[in-house]
């Protein structure tokens, strides 16, 4: 056998990208099941052409951010904190009150944190599109509703 007939490694280009669009309802299961899917989807690695250093992930609508599952006694004991940049000034948010606040972030934040830190962070991060309540603007896109386990 020759010793260059062996096949290549097969790598993704960014002109062969085919995107998809997801819709999950956050009220379906717990945020740690929901935020991990969703990272799923927005990486592409559920794809066969899935190449790491290529960002050819999916775009992906949440709905219900405001029924989001905590397990637990979460609603009250997790906290978020953020910095105001003054001495002394650090505030705290429960999960419970930002969620009468700022639903979305929720999920955003969780999200994030399951993405890798790197380059492609930030433009995966802008193809997840969430939602408080039950009616989302891109109906046009006609996205596949996926069942989160």
């Amino acid at each position: 056998m020759p010793i260059n007939s062996h096949k290549k490694t097969y790598s993704h280009k960014p002109a062969d990208i085919n995107r998809a669009w997801w819709l999950v309802d956050a009220s379906t299961a717990p945020l740690g099941h929901l935020s991990t899917m969703i990272a799923d989807k927005l990486m592409g690695k559920s794809k066969v052409t899935f190449t790491p250093h290529v960002d050819d992930g999916d775009y992906v609508v949440v709905i219900n951010a405001s029924k989001v599952i905590a397990t637990g006694n979460k609603d009250l004991d997790k906290k978020y904190y953020r910095h105001t940049g003054y001495p002394g000034g650090i505030k705290e948010t429960s999960l419970g009150k930002l969620r009468a606040e700022k639903p979305e972030f929720i999920i955003e934040n969780a999200v994030k944190g399951m993405l890798p830190k790197n380059k492609l962070q930030a433009e995966r991060l802008k193809r997840l599109r969430v939602f408080a309540g039950e009616e989302h603007s891109h109906t046009a896109q006609t996205p596949v509703k996926l069942e989160v386990k």
